[in-house]
Parts: structure tokens; sequence; C-alpha cells
């Protein structure tokens, strides 16, 4: 599994590409581009390493985590995937871009797939389980890849943090039981990388993080 980390737009939000060498099929998780030099970095970079985009993954639906979503899926013929506990937040998108004041044109962003605690997507010979992780928003998602010890954790967790829970659909206890539940459990030498800042594990996080 060969994964790669894009900061786009004003939030500093990481965007993943994930792909199989032998395949070429690849999956993206939360497409944030708003801007037009974001969009030409990651169609580079999909062009250049003959990358066959399977689907758009979303961990969350707040506007940092999903402007380029629909733009990618129609650019590549992927499917857009997320929880359908978030899809009022997706509905609301424009409202989102207007609450903090990005000037950019969107429109409401409905998912083609839902996904749900316990189901599975193959990516060459290794498979990425599905988390559900609510608290940062109502259909909080998290995409584990065991044979890779990678969780792609969204604004769950970060290192030395939690997300935010004063946002759309926000809940800090729910927040804190999804991490003890779902996140500590994972071997400790798990990568957790996050939807902002650097990556860490989760050795690191049961012992350093004080939110935990």
């Amino acid at each position: 599994m060969n994964a790669t980390m894009m900061s786009v737009n004003p939030f500093g939000e990481n965007m993943y590409i994930l792909w199989d060498e032998a395949s070429h099929e690849a999956v993206v998780i939360d497409p944030g581009m708003m801007r037009e030099g974001e969009r030409e970095m990651v169609t580079k970079f999909i062009d250049e390493h003959q990358l066959n985009v399977k689907h758009v993954l979303l961990t969350h639906l707040h506007v940092d985590h999903i402007t380029g979503a629909r733009w990618l899926a129609d650019k590549t013929g992927a499917d857009v995937c997320g929880s359908a506990l978030d899809n009022p937040l997706g509905q609301e998108l424009p409202d989102q871009v207007a609450h903090f004041r990005i000037n950019i044109e969107v429109e409401p962003l409905t998912v083609d797939r839902n996904l749900s605690e316990g189901d599975t997507l193959p990516l060459g010979d290794e498979i990425i389980q599905v988390l559900h992780v609510p608290g940062h928003s109502p259909g909080g998602l998290a995409f584990y890849v065991p044979q890779s010890n990678l969780l792609f954790s969204g604004d769950t967790i970060f290192n030395g943090s939690i997300g935010r829970t004063d946002l759309w659909g926000g809940d800090f206890a729910q927040l804190i039981n999804s991490i003890r539940e779902k996140i500590l459990p994972l071997p400790d030498e798990t990568i957790i990388a996050s939807g902002h800042g650097p990556t860490t594990t989760v050795a690191d996080e049961k012992r350093c993080n004080p939110f935990l």
C-alpha cells in the first residue's frame, strides 16, 4: 500500500491518496481542494502515477474535507462514499462555505454510497475497514488498513489533541467514547494519519494525549 498526503485549502486539511502498486487502483480520502492550483496538483499526481481512482472516501462532511469530492469523482469516475448520518451536512455545504466566509461557489453534496461500521473496501491485496467514530460529527468515519498499520482518522483525533465538538453535530462525550472504544484498542504501532497536522501513533496518544 502506498500513501501520499497533500495539505490543501486555507484550513491546512490533509487529504490522502492510497494506491496499490500492482493494480494502480486508488482511493482518495477527504479531497478538500478549493482552488484550481490544488485541483491541478491532484490531477497531475494521479496522471503521473497512472492511478485508477475507485472511491472518494469522506471521514465526515465538514466543508474543509469535501469541497473537491464531487469534482474529483466526476473527473475520475469514482464514487463518493461517506456516512448517511452526515448527509445533512453535505446538503448544507453552501451554508458552511458562507459561515466561514470562503469565496468559492459550491453545490450541496450527496454521497453516492453510504458506509457504516464494519464495511470493507478492497484495495489491491489489502482491505480498508470502516469504523464509525461519531463525536466530531454524527457520521464521523475512520478508515483502518490493518496490513499497513494505518488509520485515517479524519478530525476525530490528532497528534496530542482531539477534534473540536462545537461545530455542526458535535458531541464531546461521544467523541471521547469513540476514541476509547474504536481507536485506542488498535495495535500500539498503528500510525494515525489525521485530518490536520502531523501523524502520530496509538501508543503515543495513549501515553501523551492530555484529553485521554
